[in-house]
């Protein structure tokens, strides 16, 4: 059955990289995009789609819940897809209010957008509730944190987050669960490790790195560096999705991991290493990137530099999908090593696209 899609924050990193995939696997149905724009926000992440006549792209925010329930009723859409979060734990540090703002206000927003025009309505008119979806993106970091012998996280370990930004979104997890429970709103929650892989903005560990050794610039290392992640390429990420809105059992919660634990310490230098061999392999991105001397010497490893660790730096998380894998058969089908291959040479090869957000220039 053709379905239309609201894909919010579809802007951003991980929305722009589910809006591909999904218009490219699913041909008949339509998306459209509703982004305020933030500064994480940038429109030409979805340049390539931008032609395709199944795609359109409204400007606005979230927590305009008139501007929602509009877009839900004149453009038919039947699945909510919600990306739209601040989430860089440094940011919501310093600057927590933006966070609770855009992650909880702006997803009970939509909640009530979704429940008046898929519920209330058609009651009111004497009609069945509409067929619909309400899919929530979340994220590992709501379980806390792990010791390095802990066991992954399941969909059953007790929400204790550490940051203003995993509390906000654990906020948000329950307020859908609770549209759930109470008024029926049909509602699936994933929760995800850390995503890379093309579009990253350029302030998270990846991309940083490897602008950073573009530019010959110092690569901030938080601490002793052994911070463990599990690292999930975006792209399989978005499978994951898609494999919950369509086989996903309404009110549960799913797990989407990428089996794929690394110490912060030891991306970098992995990143470090690729970089090293790309300029070795190439000698015109010596002259492409006329900057990055310590790459050109396949020296990049000395631009590491510790720092002082964030407050409440948590030490581990690692996903455990084996619910999504018995239910939805999720299998990630990228490898770190593939993956990261990938992503670096996306970086290299599309320096149009993170230069205009060094510069500032794509928010003009």
């Amino acid at each position: 059955m053709k379905k239309t899609l609201l894909v919010t924050g579809g802007a951003g990193f991980i929305g722009a990289n589910f809006v591909h995939y999904w218009l490219k696997k699913n041909t008949h149905d339509r998306v459209i995009v509703l982004d305020a724009l933030t500064y994480a926000g940038n429109k030409a992440s979805l340049d390539s789609v931008a032609d395709n006549s199944n795609f359109e792209f409204v400007h606005g925010d979230i927590c305009d819940t008139p501007l929602v329930e509009t877009l839900l009723s004149e453009k038919s859409i039947d699945t909510i897809v919600h990306f739209a979060a601040e989430s860089h734990v440094d940011r919501s540090i310093t600057g927590p209010d933006a966070f609770i703002e855009t992650n909880i206000i702006g997803t009970y927003s939509l909640l009530k957008a979704a429940k008046k025009i898929w519920i209330d309505v058609p009651k009111a008119s004497g009609r069945d509730p509409l067929e619909h979806r309400f899919h929530h993106v979340s994220t590992d970091e709501v379980y806390g944190t792990l010791s390095a012998t802990d066991p992954a996280f399941t969909e059953e370990t007790a929400y204790a987050p550490n940051s203003p930004y995993s509390a906000s979104k654990a906020a948000s997890d329950h307020l859908v669960r609770a549209y759930h429970h109470t008024y029926g709103l049909a509602v699936t929650t994933s929760n995800c490790s850390n995503n890379y892989g093309p579009y990253h903005f350029p302030e998270k560990l990846i991309p940083l790195i490897i602008t950073n050794i573009l530019n010959d610039k110092p690569l901030p290392i938080y601490g002793d560096g052994q911070q463990i992640r599990d690292w999930l390429y975006v792209e399989d990420h978005a499978r994951g999705i898609e494999l919950v809105l369509k086989k996903g059992r309404i009110g549960e919660n799913y797990n989407i991991g990428g089996n794929n634990e690394w110490a912060n310490i030891d991306i970098v230098n992995v990143v470090c290493q690729l970089m090293n061999q790309a300029f070795q392999n190439d000698h015109e991105l010596a002259v492409k990137y006329s900057k990055a001397s310590k790459a050109i010497e396949t020296k990049a490893q000395e631009l590491i530099t510790y720092v002082t660790d964030r407050p409440g730096h948590d030490r581990r998380y690692a996903i455990d999908a084996t619910k999504t894998n018995n239910e939805l058969g999720y299998v990630p089908v990228e490898s770190f090593e593939t993956g990261i291959v990938k992503t670096v040479n996306w970086y290299l090869t599309n320096d149009q696209w993170w230069h205009s957000i060094l510069d500032g220039s794509y928010r003009k």
